[in-house]
């Protein structure tokens, strides 16, 4: 891994540590989970935790915002959670994981493949999020579960799907200036926002995950997004992931 990555990742490494802390709060939510190894069983625990979602207006300004990304190597992902002051936008913390592949790539079953090595990132860093961005869905999903719904859930933690394209439902295109915004329809609900992060540019699909709702989801995405598409703390999860993979390729720590 190169110089400038191990500064970045300061209080991170490829083996996963015990701290107390944040860390310990994710096991004691977790204890009891078990993560499935066939579709049977996920659909069993998508059934399970969409129960669960609470779909509510924030509780109380965020002081942290994490945004979480994934990237895959052969049969290994690489999960980054990044922190970010809120709403000044300075990045704090940054940790990775890296993990077996365990469950199949299916379309709808997102969170069973990255899920596992997200928590392993997130369980990593020394502060709590008080909201957490995920490059993909919320509530806009076919059962109402996509892995920013269902990592919510298992962390007891406000979560919004953030995701580059649309999984369910349809929209009227959103006029073409930052901001912008058209609801996203779902079975005759409101399960999210098309949702204009720059001007000219295509939209973000934008579903409250869990423990937030709609309008503060919007809020958080627009407050966090400066001059690219991606908001912030998502778009520092993505080019470290792929940094990292890239890296870890070249010393052979993948292989």
């Amino acid at each position: 891994m190169t110089e400038d990555l191990r500064c970045i990742f300061l209080n991170s490494n490829p083996t996963f540590r015990k701290r107390r802390g944040f860390e310990s709060l994710l096991t004691i939510q977790l204890k009891s989970f078990i993560w499935p190894e066939n579709t049977k069983d996920a659909r069993t625990i998508q059934a399970s935790l969409k129960d669960k979602i609470k779909i509510i207006p924030l509780k109380k300004e965020p002081k942290f915002i994490a945004g979480v990304d994934a990237a895959f190597s052969d049969d290994k992902i690489i999960a980054v959670a990044c922190i970010y002051h809120y709403p000044a936008l300075t990045p704090i913390e940054d940790a990775f994981a890296v993990a077996a592949v365990t469950f199949p790539y299916i379309p709808g079953f997102l969170s069973f493949r990255e899920g596992p090595a997200i928590i392993e990132a997130l369980k990593r860093l020394k502060n709590k999020p008080d909201v957490i961005l995920f490059d993909g869905q919320g509530i806009a999903h076919p059962k109402g579960l996509g892995i920013a719904s269902h990592i919510g859930v298992l962390l007891a933690l406000p979560t919004i799907g953030c995701a580059k394209s649309r999984l369910v439902g349809e929209y009227k295109e959103p006029e073409t200036k930052k901001g912008a915004w058209s609801p996203l329809w779902f079975h005759d609900n409101v399960v999210g926002a098309v949702f204009r992060t720059k001007d000219n540019v295509r939209p973000l699909f934008i579903s409250p995950g869990h423990k937030i709702d709609l309008q503060a989801s919007i809020d958080i995405v627009l407050n966090c997004s400066t001059e690219y598409r991606l908001p912030e703390p998502l778009r520092r999860a993505d080019i470290l992931s792929k940094r990292i993979k890239r890296d870890q390729k070249d010393s052979g720590d993948l292989n």
